[in-house]
Formats: C-alpha cells, structure tokens, sequence
C-alpha cells in the first residue's frame, strides 16, 4: 500500500522522509563523501574559500596551522549547540547527523584526495575552476535535491534569518559574502575571483539537479479572445488548457483566465499567435520544470 491513501487524513514531513529514508541515506553518503572528496582534492591545496565552513577552514589552516578536519568538526558541534538553543530541537537534529558525519568523511578521503591529487594536474587554472564547480555542483545538488542538511553556515543563515528579518537568500548571501572576502583578504583577490566562478557555476548546476531542466513554459493567458485561443491550444497544440474564473481587484470584474503547459519548442509560436489574436492579452509565462498527468491509480489521493 502507498505512502498516500483514503485512510491518511494527516501527511506530515516524517512520513515522506521515513518512506525515501534508504534513497536518502545513499544519496546521502555519495554527496557527502563526493564533497569532502573535491575540499581535499581541489579547495584546500588550492586555497580556493568558497564559503561555508570550508572555506573558515581554509583560512584557519592558512593563518593558524589549524588542522581542517579538527576545525570543522569543532565548528559543527558549536553551531548544533547554538542552533538548539537559538532555533530548537527539530531545527537541529536535521542537521545532526550529516553535519558530524561531514568532518569525519573529509579525514577518510585525504589519502585518497592525495593520490587523486598526482593525476588530476590541470595546465589551465580556467580549466581547474570549471572542474570544480562541476563537480561541487553535483555533490550540492544531490544533497539539496535529497533534504539532506550538513549544519555548518547554513545554522548561521537560518539564525540571521529568523532575528534580523530578512529573507534566506539575502542570509545566506551575507553570511557567504564576508567568508568569501576575508578568503581574498587572505590569499589575494585572484583566488577570490577563482572562487566566485566556482561559486557561480556550482550554484548553477545545483538548480538545474534540483529543479530538473525546463522543458515547457506554463502559461495564463488574461484575454478577450478566450474561444479562439483556447481552440488553436487544443486543435494546434495538442495540449491541454484550463479555464479558470478571475475577479479583478480593482474593476472588480469577473473574467476567465486559460492556463496552459506548451513545450519550449512551441514557446515563440503560441506567445506571437495569442498576442496577433488579441494584442490587448495579460501574459505571465514561467518556466515549467514538471508536468504530472494526473492519472489515477490504486495510490491515487484522487
């Protein structure tokens, strides 16, 4: 029997997470041990401080002689007591057990970033930069697209976020900002610049492993010409349209918006035929990363 039927009147966070906990716990162990792979290999020799613990760990080593994987796990363990305190209990035990297994994968893949590290010699310093965001992108997007939450700075941008009011975005900006910085105070705004290109693409490809890649625009369509294009849709198309009613919030006046999913390939040709049909027609087109069809089956909630 599926994780959804008649008899669940309640879904809650727990039943999902308990029901892709072996899923979770692979792709866990992959992206973890997959991240602490590249910090050995590629960040910490290279002095690359892209942010997050990592990157503090980098400078400490640089500035103190700190060893990293001591530092990480010491910052972990302080950020998960200030984070219980600070956000509670469910905050923190999200964080628990990725957030302590993280410093003790980066001690397991040093020798093997070691030997990784007399193979992979790149010529071009572009070339190192791209590799890494790469493959950082696959690690952090394998974590993200799983839940699986390692602590670190993302407690600091959840506690910035909570008692200083801004959004998590701008939190996390921030708090990756001034790591980023003292990093080129450190070691000198190439490497600063280097980072910021790691930075970009890995967030990149991140989004593009969560979200998937859109292949299909959703558009809704406010027009006077609703029959005619909502015929060229179906008869056109092929594609399936919703009506929905609308009311506006200053006329007041009830209207009918269409609601539609088109491939990305059909994007140019139905937004210019709806706008030759009716030139007065209120568009909001957003990218589509996944269409269900809605079939029902026995673990439908329908």
């Amino acid at each position: 029997m599926g994780l959804f039927n008649r008899k669940h009147s309640v879904i809650t966070k727990e039943m999902i997470l308990n029901e892709q906990f072996f899923e979770r716990a692979f792709f866990g162990i992959f992206g973890v041990f997959l991240s602490s792979l590249i910090y050995n290999t590629f960040l910490l020799p290279n002095h690359l401080v892209i942010g997050g613990l990592n990157g503090l760990s980098i400078i400490f080593n640089s500035m103190f002689g700190w060893t990293p994987q001591t530092f990480i796990l010491i910052m972990q363990i302080i950020l998960l007591i200030i984070c219980f305190f600070l956000l509670g209990w469910e905050r923190t035990r999200v964080s628990l057990v990725w957030g302590l297994v993280y410093p003790f994968a980066v001690s397991l893949t040093a020798p093997l970033a070691h030997l990784l590290q007399q193979i992979l010699v790149f010529d071009n310093v572009l070339v190192l930069v791209l590799n890494i965001g790469l493959l950082y992108g696959i690690s952090s997007g394998t974590l993200y697209k799983h839940g699986i939450d390692m602590g670190g700075t993302d407690i600091v941008v959840r506690i910035v976020q909570k008692y200083f009011h801004v959004s998590e975005g701008k939190a996390s900006l921030m708090v990756q900002s001034i790591i980023i910085v003292c990093g080129g105070f450190t070691f000198g705004i190439n490497q600063m610049a280097y980072a910021i290109i790691i930075l970009v693409v890995y967030t990149s490809l991140m989004d593009k492993i969560v979200l998937g890649i859109s292949d299909s625009k959703l558009f809704y369509v406010h027009t006077n010409e609703l029959d005619t294009i909502r015929d060229f849709i179906i008869n056109e198309l092929h594609t399936g349209v919703t009506v929905m009613e609308s009311k506006g919030g200053y006329t007041r006046e009830k209207r009918h918006i269409l609601m539609c999913v088109v491939p990305s390939r059909d994007y140019y040709l139905f937004k210019e035929t709806i706008l030759k049909v009716d030139p007065t027609a209120f568009l909001v087109i957003n990218d589509c990363y996944e269409v269900h069809n809605g079939v029902k089956n026995n673990n439908s909630i329908f």
